[in-house]
């Protein structure tokens, strides 16, 4: 019967109450009753859980769906089940904000320089960090022209260890993408750093950086992305959930936007469903700890 009532509510400015009443098979006085009762404990809390979720959804966290979106609300103290913000989410037409896709191209596999074999292939899973490396490269759109940024991840817990921006895709902005990571992570000889097989990571200079510090090539197949499927994946979270549809204005902007997006949200607050819904700093943190 609420649902009726609800319906009515809903409809009261277009329609009289007496013709929506007849529509809907219900007597005036009941629905009177239905709007003087005060609401009840449970969708008092309804209420609560929902303007929780309107107010992380003006923030990064509006890419979130239910199952993201629960684990967020329960570490903020709610109690709540996936189910429950689910039929929430779903009865107030509130969905995880979906990203448009850019594929432009910055691999250049054709090139005469050496490729690595597909090392990763033949890897068991990271155990713990500073055993496998990702890295990649992606652009980035904005007034000024394209912004390009190079990403280094730690596989096992999904962390950006290592980035560098610049306008141009030579060489030295993979190093020193690098160099950042290994300032930050300081790994041991053996790491392995897989990537594709651009150009850029099969160059002099990046090649001459890995053997420096003992690290090991690794390139994916050609023309085969799913080798390094989870960096396309960080990339595609980055620029779809720090940037969305804007286009900055220009590279100083881009820049800011893409550090406080890295550090402060994919590195600290993202939840990813691989790592139990927890944070790549959270959970290298829990990982010290036991």
């Amino acid at each position: 019967m609420s649902a009726r009532y609800q319906r009515i509510q809903a409809m009261e400015n277009d329609y009289s109450l007496t013709e929506l009443c007849r529509a809907f098979a219900v007597s005036r006085s009941g629905y009177y009753d239905w709007c003087a009762r005060q609401p009840s404990v449970r969708q008092q809390a309804n209420e609560q859980l929902l303007e929780q979720i309107q107010t992380l959804r003006q923030s990064e966290e509006a890419c979130y769906g239910s199952p993201r979106m629960t684990e967020e609300l329960q570490a903020r103290g709610y109690q709540c089940s996936a189910n429950r913000i689910a039929r929430l989410m779903r009865a107030h037409g509130l969905r995880a904000q979906a990203q448009p896709r850019f594929v432009p191209c910055t691999t250049d596999s054709d090139h005469d320089e050496p490729i690595a074999p597909n090392r990763l292939a033949e890897r068991a899973p990271p155990a713990g960090p500073n055993q496998i490396w990702l890295q990649d490269l992606t652009y980035v759109p904005t007034a000024q022209g394209w912004l390009y940024l190079a990403l280094v991840m730690d596989r096992w817990s999904r962390k950006i260890v290592g980035w560098a921006m610049a306008d141009h895709l030579r060489s030295e902005l993979v190093v020193r993408a690098l160099q950042m990571a290994h300032t930050q992570r300081r790994p041991g000889k053996g790491l392995l750093v897989h990537s594709d097989r651009g150009v850029q990571y099969a160059s002099r200079e990046t090649r001459a950086f890995l053997a420096r510090h003992g690290w090991e090539a690794s390139m994916s197949r050609p023309g085969n992305p799913y080798d390094n499927a989870w960096m396309e994946s960080a990339i595609g979270k980055i620029k779809g959930e720090v940037l969305g549809r804007t286009v900055p204005a220009d590279h100083a902007t881009a820049k800011r936007q893409l550090f406080v997006g890295i550090e402060s949200w994919y590195n600290q607050r993202r939840r990813h469903s691989a790592l139990g819904y927890q944070s790549p700093v959270a959970f290298e943190t829990q990982f010290r700890k036991n």
